[in-house]
């Protein structure tokens, strides 16, 4: 095929390819097809490709939708190699309609950077990630943010890979597949850090960024590798579980039934050249591991996405509670001011000159 490009939709999150003309030389003549022609023939080629009975890596699942749509679910390691092998076998075999990952807008950018750009970003935690992060999910929400960046750093710099290389393979995977949509599957990341910290209690918020802020375990990458086993990461998970229960409900279990939608809503059917005839659909999902045993136990359900979405006011209590402890912080602010002050003011009376100065202001004169 010729004159094939890429042309960006109004939607940001999906990628179509899209076809002037192509041309073929058949027996020596110089046959020009048409856009619809093209489009079928194209059709007809990703088909050939396309495997039935695929043989896939372990750490993937296989769902199926009333309408005959399969879904393949890759669960992956954020900072695992063979997981970025495991998605590109997966898309290349199945020649998916559709590939969604675990992102949502807020964090598009990592498709967009190299890897030595990422590595980069993700070790520099500066003032203005902070200012930025606040003004975007608020204060508690923000500094959480910054928290969990610090813990992505941590793990960045132990392994000297940046987080989100299956996501990055599985971006550059689908623009090889003719007419396959790119999608955005996760809830926004503003909407989670704020109903995860109103879901914590005070005591609760004050252990988690302890624990964040003094996390220095070493990480190798067979322990990367270990998070893709199954049994070991519900394991762990049993354990944040019993540590901070509405943590691991909002930013798992929600997000679960998040993912689970929204694969849901991809592996509608497609429409099929050359009559628009609806056929099923091919989804290549690529999630976190942990999110795999979640989808699944949703997959069947009846799902209500509007009240994951919600994120409550502060509560009369909590807002008494943060302004207490800011008019503690001013209060404390403002005593060491006058407690400095008071220093200076002693250094300046201790001053040979000042006390000349007073001297003479109290002596009367003649």
């Amino acid at each position: 095929p010729q004159n094939v490009y890429k042309k960006k939709c109004s939607c940001s999150t999906s990628y179509v390819l899209e076809i002037n003309k192509i041309c073929f030389d058949l027996e020596n003549v110089f046959v020009c097809l048409a856009d619809s022609e093209a489009v079928e023939v194209l059709w007809q080629v990703r088909t050939q490709r396309r495997q039935t009975e695929p043989d896939l890596p372990d750490t993937v699942t296989r769902l199926t939708t009333p309408e005959g749509s399969v879904v393949y679910l890759v669960g992956t390691a954020h900072f695992s190699d063979s997981s970025k092998k495991d998605v590109a076998t997966t898309i290349r075999a199945v020649q998916p309609d559709v590939v969604v990952v675990e992102l949502c807008q807020y964090r598009v950018s990592m498709l967009k950077m190299d890897e030595k750009t990422l590595l980069k970003e993700a070790k520099d935690i500066n003032l203005e990630k902070v200012q930025q992060a606040i003004k975007q999910n608020g204060v508690m929400s923000g500094l959480m943010q910054i928290l969990l960046l610090k813990v992505s750093a941590h793990i960045t710099e132990q392994l000297g890979m940046a987080p989100g290389g299956e996501f990055r393979e599985a971006f550059k995977e689908a623009g090889k597949v003719p007419f396959c949509k790119f999608h955005l599957g996760d809830r926004p990341i503003p909407v989670t850090f704020k109903r995860a910290i109103a879901a914590l209690s005070l005591w609760q918020k004050a252990r988690l960024a302890w624990g964040l802020c003094f996390l220095s375990d070493p990480i190798s990458k067979e322990d990367v590798e270990k998070c893709k086993q199954k049994d070991l990461l519900e394991q762990t998970m049993s354990e944040m579980i019993g540590e901070f229960p509405a943590l691991h409900r909002t930013i798992v279990a929600e997000r679960d039934i998040y993912l689970t939608h929204t694969l849901r809503q991809a592996a509608r059917c497609v429409e099929a050249p050359p009559n628009a005839e609806k056929v099923p659909a091919v989804v290549v999902g690529v999630v976190g591991m942990g999110h795999v045993s979640g989808i699944e136990r949703n997959w069947d359900k009846e799902l209500n996405i509007h009240e994951i979405m919600s994120v409550a006011p502060p509560s009369r209590f909590g807002w008494v509670v943060r302004s207490v402890l800011k008019g503690a912080m001013w209060g404390l602010l403002g005593y060491a001011c006058f407690r400095a002050s008071k220093g200076v003011g002693r250094a300046l009376l201790s001053l040979p000159t000042v006390q000349s100065l007073l001297e003479n202001i109290r002596t009367p004169s003649v």
